[in-house]
């Protein structure tokens, strides 16, 4: 491996044909560099994928309002079930749960006023556990808690983007602000890693409830099991999908009257989907370094070609068989292992250029290649270079004194 002069003797063949040796080596190159760039796409996508479901507690339950969609007990298809605080409470009883809350029809975008400071942000209704279900961090005072939501207290939990925009340099803990003309005091400050719900003021369902006069109706119950695995979860949205089947009287197989999701289960099934697509990335990138490699194959066929008559006389002044196949297999791999970390280090600066440059979005973050696919990449380079020049070493190897010393 470390022979001068066979490094001399591969530098000096490649070197005698450049452009034949270039246009191989760039489609291993090629190869490596959509591979790079595929599989750092798709970690982008599943990092994306993945902070929408981090930014809210993953193992949720959901229960939402929706219309029956079968007749049941003499009632016609197509009522609206209107979940209500006493499905709520009930639900709220249930032993096995960690976080419960839930949230009004009242509430979207509003105008809020602060002195002569103004802009239109997000309302949101939850109950005190709504801070760890939505997995908030409070940077500056509190989330309102059971005693506030129990004395319908007016008091509000800011994004740090609000406080910003509307109290510029003032600290907000202690201020009143207006929605809508509705005064509430500010209590607390938090920051969410979703920047979608940054846009966000949080104020108790009850209070809101009350101040809006919406009656006990709800949009939408959300809760977190104690017990987090998915067969356990779903054990426990059956059960409370039976109980709002009692309370309003509906078929408990009518699957239209709620809408009830495992935010557990999508996530692990939207996960499996993009393990299937890395897979399939892998797939195609494999291929298209195959396709380089046959080009590498047939480059080093060539050369054992036009070597035919210097391997004869390497044989008859008693080279082994085994030196040389490890001549040609160290060129193939060289040809191969620099075009290959040519295209490795270039589709990582393009992913490194796209991160810098590429707008920020939700959906697409820190498009990146591990350590981990480095390393298998560079196993699968080693691997390409060695079958790219096996069967034209053994070739060689085979190649009589004699035939070769005739040869033209």
């Amino acid at each position: 491996m470390f022979n001068l002069d066979r490094w001399q003797e591969i530098l000096e063949t490649i070197s005698k044909n450049r452009l034949r040796t270039f246009l191989t080596a760039f489609s291993v190159a090629w190869g490596i560099f959509m591979l790079i760039i595929l599989l750092g796409a798709g970690s982008g996508l599943t990092n994306g994928v993945q902070s929408q479901f981090m930014a809210d507690a993953i193992n949720t339950l959901w229960i939402n309002s929706g219309q029956t969609g079968l007749p049941h007990n003499g009632l016609k298809a197509g009522r609206t079930i209107d979940l209500t605080l006493e499905d709520y409470e009930q639900i709220k009883r249930m032993p096995g749960i960690e976080y419960i809350s839930a949230r009004a029809r009242v509430g979207g975008t509003r105008l809020i006023t602060y002195k002569n400071e103004s802009g239109s942000f997000f309302i949101v209704t939850d109950f005190a556990d709504g801070q760890y279900l939505e997995n908030l961090t409070m940077v500056q005072g509190r989330f309102y808690n059971d005693t506030d939501c129990d004395e319908y207290k007016k008091v509000c939990t800011i994004s740090t983007k609000v406080r910003d925009i509307i109290f510029k340099d003032e600290d907000p803990i202690g201020k009143y602000i207006l929605a809508d003309g509705i005064p509430f005091q500010v209590i607390g400050v938090f920051y969410d890693t979703a920047d979608r719900d940054m846009n966000r003021i949080y104020i108790p369902t009850s209070t809101a409830m009350k101040t809006y006069s919406d009656g006990n109706k709800l949009r939408v119950i959300w809760l977190q099991p104690e017990n987090k695995s998915i067969v356990s979860s779903n054990i426990m949205l059956e059960e409370i999908k039976a109980i709002l089947a009692t309370n309003h009287n509906y078929d408990i197989n009518d699957k239209k009257a709620i809408w009830a999701t495992n935010n557990g289960e999508s996530y692990v099934e939207t996960m499996q989907i993009f393990t299937g697509i890395k897979m399939f990335v892998w797939f195609i990138g494999i291929l298209t370094i195959i396709a380089g490699i046959v080009g590498v194959s047939n480059i080093m066929m060539i050369v054992v070609k036009e070597r035919t008559k210097e391997i004869g006389i390497r044989k008859a002044i008693g080279a082994t068989p085994g030196s040389i196949i490890g001549m040609i297999l160290q060129e193939s791999v060289y040809i191969t292992a620099i075009a290959g970390y040519t295209g490795l280090v270039l589709g990582v600066i393009a992913l490194e250029v796209a991160q810098k440059y590429l707008p920020e979005s939700d959906f697409f973050l820190n498009p990146q290649v591990d350590l981990k696919t480095a390393i298998t990449a560079t196993i699968v380079l080693i691997i390409a270079g060695a079958l790219a020049g096996f069967f034209p070493s053994r070739k060689a190897a085979k190649i009589k004194p004699i035939v070769a010393l005739r040869d033209e």
